[in-house]
């Protein structure tokens, strides 16, 4: 049975906050059964992670995207679309109510924003947002020596024949969006109380690859810069909170700026990289699974060089955590010794290369912990993971839900913070994780 997203409830929430979802929510009811369903987050984790890459070595100067493993069959149909989860906006005068796409890894919030010519725009499954109907819209001026798009994004620019600031962003796979500056009302629920936020009205995505129907553009919710376009940067406050779905909860949960209703137990340091100063950097320091520390010097995380390689970032796109590969192989070794009385299987399925057979007596499975401590081996600074945050149950079997990569830096997936509510703080610099907080 298809899933109408309009008729999804909205709980109750204080102001600056959003429902979010995951994303496969909207998109379970297109496969056959849920390996399939898998197949395809899987495939958007390999596109991710494609995107990554050549933002990453872009920002290094080299002339394209590191090559990475095939992560997933070739003939696998996807369409990269920026993110697992997606946050529920009502839009303009009309509130208009749109999904769009949650990103920590970019600084610009965008949606589809008609009246659109033939063919520019994609078909989605919401109302479309119509910019010429709304009574609070305007549109954003800027002069070619004066007032300059405020973003050092080179997919910015001053549009002299009629004074907007336009952008014209790629993404990993082909896909593109192309508009200009602007900004208008959002509404939340409590009280319809609403915020002017600016975006950018979308006028044509029409690169080689679509996205996907079931959310209207993009949230990016890069860390606060001055001038910026990330909806952090805009709302002014140091905090932004979130609780992320498991993946196989039908659940809303939230999405809150300048507050935080977890303890914040748990903390890691946010580090600034400043070729990267959208991304959410954490001082990772030791890996140990079970009581076993992974041997690895605590400089191996640090930034290093002029290109400031290494250390490890959070991504809301990226569904499993990603390690070096040198590091990795290690970690897999250390894994599969601490594993007991549990049979491996001697071909894996792609793209883990660990993975179990089922008990064939139908009894439960209980597979090693990983403890990741961020800047000292303490219990205020260790995020714990278990079972579904360590393995994934994909085609019959339990495979280690990490995998590796040729980067030198490492990538917290959404497969290891699930359920957890996480409050990043860019005043005190700090990530906290709060397990088990929503679901």
């Amino acid at each position: 049975m298809s899933l109408d997203p309009t008729k999804l409830p909205d709980p109750p929430m204080p102001s600056y906050t959003f429902t979010i979802y995951h994303r496969d929510v909207f998109e379970k009811s297109k496969f056959k059964d849920y390996d399939s369903l898998l197949d395809n987050r899987l495939a958007r984790c390999y596109a991710r992670a494609s995107y990554l890459a050549s933002v990453l070595e872009s920002q290094n100067g080299a002339p394209g995207g590191e090559t990475l493993p095939q992560l997933v069959p070739k003939s696998t149909d996807i369409f990269y679309g920026s993110g697992e989860y997606v946050a529920s906006f009502l839009i303009g005068s009309q509130m208009t109510k749109n999904y769009l796409l949650l990103d920590t890894g970019s600084d610009l919030i965008w949606w589809q924003c008609g009246p659109c010519e033939a063919n520019k725009c994609y078909k989605q499954d919401q109302p479309l947002y119509d910019s010429t109907v709304s009574k609070t819209f305007r549109i954003i001026g800027c002069t070619h020596h004066g007032n300059k798009c405020r973003t050092v994004n080179p997919g910015f620019y001053c549009n002299v024949e009629n004074f907007e600031c336009r952008y014209d962003m790629h993404y990993g796979d082909n896909s593109q969006t192309k508009g200009f500056i602007a900004d208008d009302m959002i509404t939340f629920l409590v009280g319809h109380w609403s915020s002017r936020i600016t975006f950018g009205c979308s006028k044509d995505q029409t690169g080689e690859l679509n996205f996907s129907s079931f959310a209207s553009g993009i949230v990016g919710l890069g860390r606060d810069l001055p001038d910026g376009y990330s909806l952090p940067s805009q709302f002014g406050g140091n905090v932004m909170s979130m609780c992320l779905p498991s993946f196989d909860s039908g659940k809303g949960s939230v999405l809150s700026f300048q507050t935080s209703k977890w303890p914040r137990a748990k903390s890691a340091e946010l580090l600034f990289n400043y070729r990267y100063p959208s991304f959410y950097f954490v001082n990772i320091y030791k890996v140990f699974i079970n009581d076993r520390e992974v041997p690895v010097s605590p400089s191996w995380w640090n930034f290093n060089g002029p290109m400031m390689n290494g250390g490890m970032f959070v991504d809301t796109g990226t569904s499993y955590t990603t390690f070096p590969h040198d590091f990795y192989t290690v970690f897999r070794y250390i894994f599969r010794e601490e594993v007991q009385d549990i049979a491996m299987a001697e071909i894996p399925v792609q793209p883990f290369d660990t993975c179990y057979k089922e008990d064939p007596n139908g009894r439960d499975l209980y597979f090693p912990v990983v403890k990741l401590y961020f800047g000292s081996v303490n219990s205020s600074t260790m995020l714990f993971l278990a079972q579904q945050r360590v393995v994934v149950h994909y085609r019959g079997l339990y495979c280690l839900a990490f995998v590796g990569w040729s980067s030198e830096r490492s990538v917290l997936g959404m497969n290891q913070l699930q359920s957890v509510g996480l409050t990043f703080d860019t005043i005190a610099s700090t990530l906290s994780f709060d397990i088990d907080a929503c679901d």
